[in-house]
């Protein structure tokens, strides 16, 4: 067997290249027409396909391109493309150079005779467990283009969340940052310019704006190690999280603390629903499916409860009851799940309940927001009022106890002279 870079074209007169293990040029024409696709050159290739040690490491596919993937895939299969021609003609589209890789693996692994879940799994670090569990079950029930198509609507809803997340998050987090921006701004450049001013010109300091100067002088003695203890700590809680007591202390705060937890609650509810509702429907068992679906919830403190759960249902209790027993999703989610029981139409009831766990996301989202703004504002606000009053009572404290006479007048204007010059 040889290995091959090619040059083809389709009916439609676009072009594709790649590479492709073939005995000769023969026979790396004939399995190319069983694709729809017409050798137009072909060369001998030599490159080596990157070992898994090498390119695959800790390496991840963006979500968008696992997306694409399962979409483009799925249309292949759909139209009546082989498996293997499938991943032949993905490997040279327009995606990354590591998924690329990663595809050529997997297609050399199909072409040896292994299943395409099992070819996925030995890069179980890259693609979900969701994912391959799903896979697996196209394979089984013969419907892997449904199943691909499915995937691929999965993983847009799951993109769409994601991206109102970041959208709502963003302008709070701006006004955070501008906050702590403009008073470190004041605390280390406009304040100690201003001291200097008053005491060239004798002027007393005393109580509050004593206090924020003495703050300010602290600050600038401190830097250094203030900064230094702030990397530290962001570090530490870095490295902490990627430890398994650390993840689910955080994760156990995503969805207990008051302002978010109703917010993180709804959408490990969205992504239940949704994952679990399509395994079901691609002819999953329930115990197969527990087992599958947990990893969707991306919440070690969920997982936990949801292993409970999952045991008290293969001891016979039913999927309603273990779930409120653990308190894993709001009532009106175990009531859906119980009628889904009774009518032996719990897929379709779960699929059909995602739209309004993504909605209740954007709303608890837009709720949580219409909260924080207002706080951010107002503490952005304050600080800075406090500030200002602390760098400008000394002026009037000058012409209040000069009687507004012109000294006081005029050293009030040589203060405020210093100032609007810097």
């Amino acid at each position: 067997m040889q290995q091959f870079k090619y040059t083809a074209i389709n009916l439609q007169k676009q072009k594709f290249s790649g590479k492709f293990i073939a005995k000769d040029e023969e026979d790396l024409a004939v399995q190319l027409s069983k694709q729809g696709l017409y050798l137009v050159s072909a060369s001998p290739y030599s490159g080596k396909t990157p070992s898994a040690f090498f390119t695959l490491g800790t390496g991840k596919i963006s979500l968008t391109e696992l997306t694409a993937f399962c979409r483009q895939y799925a249309i292949m299969l759909n139209a009546g493309v082989s498996l293997l021609g499938g991943i032949e003609i993905l490997k040279a589209q327009s995606f990354s150079r590591y998924f690329r890789s990663l595809l050529q693996m997997i297609y050399e692994d199909v072409r040896a005779g292994m299943m395409l879940s099992d070819a996925m799994s030995k890069h179980g670090r890259v693609f979900p467990e969701f994912f391959r569990s799903m896979i697996k079950v196209g394979e089984r029930s013969g419907k892997l283009d449904i199943v691909m198509n499915s995937l691929a609507d999965y993983y847009e809803k799951d993109s769409a969340i994601k991206k109102k997340t970041r959208q709502a998050l963003a302008y709070p987090m701006v006004l955070l940052f501008m906050t702590i921006a403009l008073n470190l701004l004041m605390l280390l450049f406009v304040i100690p310019t201003f001291r200097e001013t008053l005491n060239q010109l004798n002027v007393p300091i005393e109580g509050f704006t004593k206090a924020v100067y003495d703050i300010s002088d602290f600050l600038l003695a401190n830097w250094l190690y203030m900064l230094a203890a702030v990397v530290i700590t962001v570090v530490a809680l870095w490295l902490f999280g990627r430890t398994p007591a650390g993840r689910r202390c955080y994760d156990y705060l995503k969805v207990h603390l008051p302002l978010i937890r109703q917010v993180n609650i709804n959408l490990v509810t969205s992504r239940f629903a949704r994952g679990f509702g399509l395994l079901l429907a691609s002819g999953m068992d329930v115990n197969d499916a527990l087992d599958a679906v947990k990893i969707v919830f991306c919440n070690k403190d969920v997982e936990a409860r949801f292993d409970k759960a999952a045991e008290d249902v293969r001891h016979g209790m039913a999927l309603a009851i273990a779930f409120n027993k653990y308190r894993l999703f709001p009532d009106i989610m175990d009531q859906m799940i119980a009628v889904g029981e009774r009518t032996a139409s719990l897929d379709e009831v779960l699929l059909r309940s995602c739209s309004f766990f993504d909605e209740a996301v954007e709303t608890t989202l837009n709720s949580v927001t219409s909260k924080i703004q207002p706080f951010l504002l107002l503490l952005m606000g304050g600080t800075m009022i406090v500030l200002f009053l602390a760098v400008y009572a000394p002026m009037f404290s000058i012409m209040t106890g000069l009687g507004g006479t012109d000294y006081g007048t005029d050293m009030a204007a040589e203060i405020a002279k210093e100032v609007f010059t810097l």
